[in-house]
């Protein structure tokens, strides 16, 4: 049989929820096409009950993940690093065909993304030293605050920016200890998807990070509205579509991170780390040692 006789074995992207590839419940896809309209594939069209499900899988996933050592987390993001990496033509081609780059810029692209996965990684076991502390009080106690993660995050990954852009409001969210559900770019869900690949076949367990495609305005709404979701990135949200969502999202009081152009910088700073990070303070008595009545 002559090679070009064969038939192309076209590649098939669904969701990633609790650590398996779903279809959506609706069973309804939309085509994803390049920037100068060339189908490329076939995504699914999450409904609600996909995000309420992607919400279940996240919660469940909380207390493993957020009872993890700081250095465990590290090292698990890492590998997902390592992964990456090994999968750069990949993410190459598919970062190239989403934004309408070149080979060369869309490799610049990827190479970034996997560089601020590795920064945030690093920063797991080292965020609470830098926003905690202890402080002073006037009388014989210990006084200390530590940071916590916030719990569940929807993030609406930004629409422009397929693959450096998702990296760098998901990184962070997961890096603290929080679960999260992820709204990949409704026009470039690809990378997204190929990235949910990434983290099953590395050591992030299942729920931890839920990846929806679809239309953002449909996925966002029942999840701003959630009551079992603590926080929400909006970083993909258009103006109109972030007001409706910031109301929604105030009925239980979730922590709102408004829309805000995502750094390019090579250092972004731990501002998204701390947007879900919330202050545990603890009061201790020093207590005395020996008949002298000295204090520790």
């Amino acid at each position: 049989m002559n090679a070009t006789d064969r038939l192309t074995v076209l590649k098939t992207y669904k969701l990633y929820v609790g650590g398996k590839f779903p279809r959506s419940e609706s069973g309804r896809v939309y085509e994803v096409t390049d920037s100068k309209g060339k189908w490329l594939a076939n995504a699914p069209l999450s409904s609600r009950k996909d995000a309420r499900d992607a919400v279940v899988a996240a919660r469940k996933a909380l207390g493993g993940w957020s009872g993890a050592t700081a250095y465990n987390r590290g090292q698990v993001l890492y590998r997902v690093a390592e992964m990456l990496e090994g999968r750069r033509e990949q993410f190459t081609r598919e970062v190239a065909d989403a934004e309408g780059l070149s080979r060369s810029k869309a490799a610049a692209v990827v190479d970034a993304a996997i560089d601020r996965w590795v920064w945030y990684a690093g920063w797991t076991d080292k965020i609470a030293q830098v926003v905690g502390g202890g402080n002073p009080v006037a009388g014989p106690f210990f006084n200390l605050s530590s940071p916590e993660p916030t719990g569940v995050v929807a993030v609406l990954a930004p629409q422009e920016s397929s693959f450096l852009g998702l990296v760098s409001v998901l990184a962070p969210v997961i890096a603290t200890g929080n679960t999260a559900v992820v709204v990949a770019s409704e026009k470039a869900p690809l990378p997204a998807l190929s990235l949910a690949e990434v983290l099953a076949t590395s050591d992030v367990p299942g729920g931890v990070v839920n990846v929806l495609s679809g239309r953002t305005a449909e996925i966002a709404t029942p999840l701003a509205s959630h009551q079992d979701v603590n926080a929400i990135d909006l970083a993909g949200a258009d103006e109109a579509l972030a007001k409706e969502l910031e109301i929604a999202a105030a009925d239980n009081l979730k922590r709102v991170l408004r829309p805000q152009p995502v750094d390019d910088a090579e250092t972004p700073g731990i501002d998204r780390m701390t947007a879900f990070l919330e202050t545990k303070t603890v009061w201790h008595p020093t207590g005395s040692l020996g008949a002298s009545g000295s204090s520790y």
